[in-house]
């Protein structure tokens, strides 16, 4: 079955990270944390967002954003980033990709972006607004990656308890 990553560089808003965790435990992805972080990994407020998710989650911690592209050298990664010119629907996510998103406030690191140039993809929007909210820009993510390989391991279909179907 293959494997989505989704990692957070320097994520600065506990209730961002808790829905961002619980919307990797839901689909399989594996959530990557990249220090410093802006809240304690104990916080009441990250801990709700995730409710009882946090045991069917694969998190990983990184101490730098250097260690991060160290360890997962050779790995295919996309950047979000409003700066982007291209979509993020128009790239092939392959098995074993990282889906990159940076801090809240100031989202990813210049350098990187330049170093990476070709790789960075944005989620379109108004060009009025700054933004989305980082926890829904990581579910558009996961979600149309998710997409493209039909949804492997999630159930497709629920169950019709109350309502007839006709």
């Amino acid at each position: 079955m293959p494997k989505l990553n989704v990692a957070l560089i320097e994520p600065e808003i506990p209730q961002n990270t808790g829905n961002i965790a619980r919307t990797c435990a839901a689909t399989g992805a594996a959530l990557h944390l990249v220090r410093p972080l802006g809240f304690e990994i104990t916080d009441r407020h990250l801990k709700r967002a995730g409710l009882d998710y946090w045991d069917k989650l694969d998190l990983t911690y990184y101490d730098s954003l250097e260690e991060f592209m160290t360890v997962n050298a050779g790995a295919a990664m996309f950047f979000y980033t409003t700066k982007a010119p291209r979509r993020y629907t128009g790239v092939t996510y392959p098995d074993g990709c990282f889906l990159v998103f940076g801090k809240e406030t100031a989202g990813l690191p210049e350098t990187l972006l330049e170093a990476h140039r070709d790789l960075c993809v944005r989620i379109p929007m108004r060009p009025t607004l700054r933004s989305l909210n980082l926890s829904n820009a990581v579910a558009v993510a996961v979600f149309e990656a998710l997409r493209q390989w039909d949804f492997p391991g999630l159930e497709s279909a629920g169950e019709a308890r109350t309502f007839k179907w006709s």
